[in-house]
């Protein structure tokens, strides 16, 4: 028996007074000529939409237009360098001071120190403006 690559389906609709015939083939698949490949893999589907406008001026820096203002801080006699609203954990991780931590939540205080002459919980104090002197234990 000789397989054909051509398969025909015959469906019939009857309805009153009316007899419709549908018929679907399957052909082979042809491949595509070379020449009809897109040669570039360029998408311009929004064109000039995401263009700078030029009435707007020169970009500016999006965040800090001054820069951080870097405050003057003391750790256990050694300077260091820290932002005003600083994480005082980060700032003591940056500087290489070993502090230990057990809850992060300020629950516990085994992180308390001084800054400034007050008690505080490094994993919750953030730096203030201006000079700061923090103590480890």
């Amino acid at each position: 028996m000789k397989s054909t690559s051509i398969l025909s389906l015959v469906v019939t609709v009857a309805v009153p007074h009316v007899s419709t015939a549908f018929t679907a083939t399957r052909t082979p698949i042809h491949r595509c000529p070379e020449n009809a490949r897109i040669q570039s893999t360029q998408l311009d589907l929004f064109g000039n939409a995401f263009k700078n406008d030029d009435s707007l001026g020169k970009p500016q820096n999006a965040g800090l237009t001054n820069g951080p203002k870097i405050n003057e801080v003391t750790i256990n006699g050694k300077p260091a360098k820290a932002v005003a609203g600083q994480k005082v954990s980060k700032v003591l991780a940056s500087a290489r001071v070993k502090m230990t931590y057990s809850c992060q939540k300020g629950n516990c205080g085994t992180c308390e120190m001084l800054m400034n002459g007050r008690v505080e919980k490094a994993c919750l104090a953030k730096i203030p403006q201006g000079k700061c002197n923090i103590q480890t234990y």
